[in-house]
C-alpha cells in the first residue's frame, strides 16, 4: 500500500469513531475497562464537573443542576420534534414517464419472478433505472424511470470514474514499482477529471508533494479549491496548509485558521494535530493548553486504537543538518552492504542475525521496508534453532495474524510457552495476554498477573504496560493507581506508544496524579507524532536524499504544521541553505527564521543557537545584538551549548549587545572548553588573541618611558650586562647564517637519476619579490 493511501485511511472522516473517541474525551476517572493496554472510559463525571464540584459552591451548584435539566428537557423535546418530522419527511420516488408518469413507486416489486426494495436497471440495455408502480410489474405493466435522464448520465459518467478509480488504486495497492505507481496515477489523473471525488484528493496531494507526478503547487491548489467547495475535509485541511506556509497563495493564517477549522469539523485527523498544535504555542490564536488537549486526544484516541500487539512503525527522525555534517552517523540508517552482510551471517545459520533481520523487517525502520513474509522466514529459521526470542515473536505474529501468517491463538500460544519455558519475557508478555483475553486459553487474571510480572521484572515493555493496566482497572488485583503509574512510567521509558496515551489519559483526568494539562498535552502530542503520516518524514528525506529538495520541503513544511520539531528545522534548514527554488530569493531567511523559532521552542539547541546568529548577522531580520544575546544566553543555560558559550565570550569581548568585559569574556571561553571537547582549539586561540588585547590595553594604560627610566639594568642583571647582550645577539646572528648556508647547499641526487630539466624562469616582472 503506498504512504498516500495509508495517509487516506489515517484522514477518512470519523463518522464510525468520533463518538468513542468523543467518549473518552470525557475523561471519566471511574468504571473503566482496558483493550490491548489503553486504558478506555465509560461512565463517571468530567474533568470540568469534577472540579466545579471541588470549586464551587453548593448554591452554585443547583444553579448548574437545574440548567442541566432543563437542558436535557430540551434536548428530548428536539429530538422527538426531529424524530415526528423524519416520519413525515420520508421521501417518496415518483415514476417519471413510462406507463405510470407521476405515480410512487412501489417497493417491493415483482420482475421476472424476482423481488426489487430499490429501482433497478435490469432488463434495460442503457443501463437506466426504472420502478414499477404496482407489486406486479408482468401482470400491470406499470412502470417508469425514477431518474432524469440527464441524472442517469451523470450516474453513469460517475460510475465509469469510479471503475477508473479502483483500477488505478488496485495498481498503486499491489505494485512497489515506482513506474507502476506512475502508471496507476495516470488511472487516478484521469478519473479526477472526471471529478471523482476521492481521485481529486489523491492527485492533488500527488501534485502538492511531487509523488508519481510532476511537482505543480498551483495545479494542486486548484483542485484544493475545487474539493473545498465539494465539502471535503482533506481539500480544506490543505488549503489551509497553502495558506499557512504561503505556498501558491500569498500567506494569511487567519484563512488557514478557517479552513483547518472546518477541515477538523470534517473529521480530518491531521487537521486536529495541526489546531492541537496551534492552540498549544499559540500560533494564529490565543494559547489554549485546554483546546489543544481536546485536539490532541482526539487525534491520540485513533492512533493508539490502531496500535496492534506487535506495536507500531518505527518512526525515523533525521536532522539534515546532522546529516549534512556526519552522512550517515545520526540517522541511524543501516547501510546497504552492512545489511547484505547481516543477511549472509543469517543465510550462514547466524541465529542472532536472522532474529535481528527478523525484527527489523516485523517492524520497518532504519531503511528497512516492512515485509511481513521476510520477518516470518527469519525467524522460524531462528526459532528452528532453538531461539527463544525469535519463538516469541512468532507468538506475536500469529496472535496478530496478517496476510503472510493466518490469525491462530493455538499456535501463537504454542510458541508462548516455549519461549516462556526458556525465561524469555516476550514469550512470557504473550502467555499473559492469552490468559488475560482468553485466546486459546480460559480466562485466568491470577496467571496474567503472574506472567506479566516476570516479564516487567526482565525490563519488557509490554509487561510493564499490561502489569499497569491489571493495576489501573483492578484486574486480578485490588485497585492501585500509583503501581499503574509506576508501570506506565516504565513502559514509556522504553518508548510504548500506549504508555504515553495512558500516562496523558491519567494527567488529563487527574487518576492518581495532580491533573495537569500541560503534561497531558505533551504526552498525547507523542502519542500523535506516531501516526501512520510520520511516515512522511522518511519520505521527505529521500526527496531531499535524491536530490528533490522543492519536493522535501512541501513534506516538511506539512509536518512542521502538525508540529513535528525535527520537521521544523529540516525545513528551516533547507530555507537556510536556499535550496528550494519554489520560495522566493526574498522569502528564504524570513521563513527559516520563522521554523527556527518554532523548533527552538521545542527545546532544539541548534535552532536557539541558529536564531541567535539571524539576529547577530540580520538574515531575514534588522541587526540586533541584543536579541542574539538572549538567544545565546538561552541556549547555554537551558541546553549547555558551548556553541553558544564560545559566541557569548566573543559577545563580551567585543562588547556587542552587551558592556564590553574581557573577564567575562575569558569566563564564558572557559566553560565552551569545558563542556566540549571540539571546543577547545577554537578556545585556545580565542584566549590567545584574548591575552593579547589584554596586554596591549595594559601597555595602553601605562607610560613606557616612565617604566624604563625606573628600570637600573647594573642593578637588575649586572654591571656587565650588555657584554651579556652582545654575546647572546652574536650567537642568534651565527646560528641564522649557519642555517642559511645549509638551507642553500645542493641536495644530492641518488646514482643512475638524470638531472632534472631546469624550469626556465618567469619574466622579471612576474618574479615574487625575495
Amino acid at each position: 500500500m503506498s504512504l498516500l493511501d495509508e495517509e487516506g485511511n489515517q484522514d477518512e472522516s470519523l463518522e464510525s469513531k468520533t463518538l468513542s473517541a468523543e467518549d473518552q474525551v470525557k475523561d471519566h476517572s471511574t468504571g473503566t475497562r482496558v483493550v490491548a493496554g489503553q486504558i478506555f472510559l465509560e461512565s463517571g463525571k468530567s474533568d470540568s464537573q469534577s472540579e466545579n464540584e471541588e470549586n464551587f459552591h453548593s448554591q452554585e451548584q443547583e444553579k448548574e443542576n437545574s440548567l442541566e435539566e432543563l437542558n436535557s428537557l430540551e434536548m428530548s423535546n428536539l429530538l422527538n420534534k426531529d424524530l415526528e418530522e423524519a416520519e413525515v419527511q420520508t421521501p417518496v420516488l415518483t415514476a417519471i414517464g413510462g406507463t405510470a408518469d407521476g405515480e410512487p413507486c412501489h417497493f417491493p416489486f415483482l420482475f421476472l419472478e424476482k423481488e426489487y426494495a430499490e429501482c433497478t436497471a435490469d432488463g434495460r440495455e442503457d443501463g437506466r433505472l426504472w420502478c414499477a408502480t404496482t407489486y406486479d410489474y408482468k401482470k400491470d405493466q406499470k412502470w417508469g424511470f425514477c431518474e432524469s435522464e440527464e441524472q442517469s448520465n451523470k450516474r453513469r459518467q460517475m460510475q465509469e470514474a469510479e471503475d477508473v478509480y479502483q483500477i488505478g488504486m488496485k495498481i498503486l495497492n499491489e505494485s512497489s514499482k515506482k513506474a507502476q505507481k506512475k502508471v496507476a496515477y495516470q488511472y487516478l489523473l484521469k478519473a479526477a477529471d472526471m471529478n471523482h471525488t476521492k481521485a481529486m484528493e489523491k492527485v492533488s496531494y500527488a501534485l502538492l508533494f511531487g509523488d508519481y507526478l510532476k511537482q505543480n503547487i498551483q495545479s494542486s491548489k486548484e483542485l484544493f479549491e475545487k474539493l473545498t467547495e465539494e465539502g471535503s475535509p482533506k481539500g480544506q485541511m490543505a488549503l489551509g496548509f497553502l495558506y499557512a506556509s504561503g505556498l501558491g497563495v500569498n500567506s494569511s493564517q487567519a484563512k488557514a485558521l478557517v479552513y483547518y477549522t472546518f477541515g477538523a469539523l470534517g473529521g480530518n485527523l491531521i487537521a486536529h494535530m495541526i489546531l492541537g498544535y496551534r492552540y498549544w504555542a499559540g500560533i494564529g490564536v490565543l494559547q489554549s493548553c485546554e483546546s489543544a488537549l481536546t485536539h490532541y486526544r482526539l487525534v491520540a484516541n485513533h492512533v493508539a486504537s490502531d496500535i496492534s500487539l506487535t506495536g507500531g512503525t518505527v518512526v525515523q527522525r533525521i536532522r539534515l543538518a546532522d546529516e549534512v555534517e556526519n552522512p550517515g552517523m545520526a540517522s541511524g540508517m543501516l547501510e546497504e552492504d552492512l545489511i547484505q552482510y547481516y543477511q549472509f551471517l543469517a543465510e550462514k545459520g547466524d541465529v542472532q542475525a536472522q532474529v535481528g533481520l527478523g525484527q527489523l523487517h516485523l517492524h520497518g525502520g532504519r531503511g528497512v521496508e516492512q515485509n511481513h513474509q521476510r520477518a516470518f522466514e527469519y525467524f522460524n529459521q531462528a526459532a528452528n534453532a532453538g531461539n527463544s526470542h525469535a519463538m516469541a515473536f512468532l507468538g506475536k505474529m500469529y496472535s496478530e495474524g496478517s496476510d503472510v501468517v493466518p490469525q491462530s491463538n493455538e499456535t501463537a500460544l504454542q510458541y508462548f510457552k516455549k519461549a516462556a519455558d526458556m525465561g524469555n519475557p516476550v514469550g512470557q508478555s504473550g502467555l499473559g495476554m492469552a490468559y488475560l483475553y482468553g485466546r486459546g486459553v480460559p480466562v485466568n487474571y491470577e496467571l496474567a498477573l503472574k506472567y506479566f510480572q516476570k516479564a516487567a521484572e526482565q525490563g519488557w515493555v509490554d509487561g510493564q504496560l499490561q502489569l499497569g493496566s491489571m493495576y489501573y482497572n483492578g484486574i486480578g488485583v485490588k485497585k492501585d493507581y500509583k503501581q499503574a503509574l509506576k508501570y506506565f512510567n516504565l513502559a514509556s521509558q522504553g518508548g510504548h506508544i500506549l504508555a504515553f496515551y495512558n500516562l496523558a489519559q491519567m494527567h488529563a483526568t487527574g487518576t492518581g496524579v495532580m491533573r495537569s494539562c500541560h503534561t497531558a498535552v505533551e504526552l498525547f502530542k507523542n502519542v500523535c507524532e506516531r501516526g501512520r503520516w510520520s511516515e512522511r518524514l522518511m519520505t521527505a528525506y529521500n526527496s531531499y536524499k535524491d536530490g528533490d529538495s522543492n519536493s522535501a520541503v512541501v513534506q516538511y513544511l506539512l509536518l512542521a504544521e502538525q508540529g513535528y520539531e525535527v520537521a521544523q528545522s529540516n525545513a528551516a534548514f533547507i530555507l537556510d541553505q536556499k535550496e528550494a527554488s519554489i520560495v522566493g530569493e526574498n522569502e528564504t531567511y524570513p521563513r527559516a527564521l520563522l521554523h527556527w523559532n518554532r523548533a527552538a521552542s521545542q527545546g532544539y539547541t541548534v535552532a536557539r543557537i541558529k536564531l541567535g546568529d539571524y539576529h547577530f548577522y540580520g538574515f531575514g531580520t534588522d541587526v540586533d545584538y541584543e536579541t542574539a544575546f538572549i538567544h545565546y544566553r538561552l541556549a547555554s543555560e537551558q541546553q549547555h551549548s558551548a556553541q553558544a558559550m564560545f559566541n557569548l565570550g566573543y559577545m563580551h569581548e567585543k562588547g556587542l549587545g552587551i558592556k564590553q568585559d574581557i573577564h567575562l569574556a575569558k569566563r564564558f571561553y572557559d566553560m565552551a572548553a569545558e563542556a566540549s571537547p571540539d571546543a577547545q582549539v577554537p578556545v585556545f586561540l580565542a584566549l590567545c588573541k584574548l591575552g593579547v588585547i589584554y596586554s596591549l590595553q595594559y601597555i595602553r594604560e601605562i607610560n613606557i618611558r616612565e617604566v624604563f627610566s625606573h628600570i637600573d639594568m647594573d642593578q637588575l642583571l649586572g654591571p656587565e650586562w650588555d657584554l651579556y647582550l652582545m654575546t647572546i645577539i652574536a650567537l642568534l646572528l651565527g646560528t641564522i647564517i649557519a642555517y642559511r648556508q645549509r638551507q642553500h647547499q645542493a641536495i644530492p641526487r641518488p646514482a643512475g637519476l638524470r638531472p632534472a630539466v631546469p624550469q626556465q624562469e618567469p619574466p622579471p616582472e612576474h618574479q615574487p619579490p625575495q
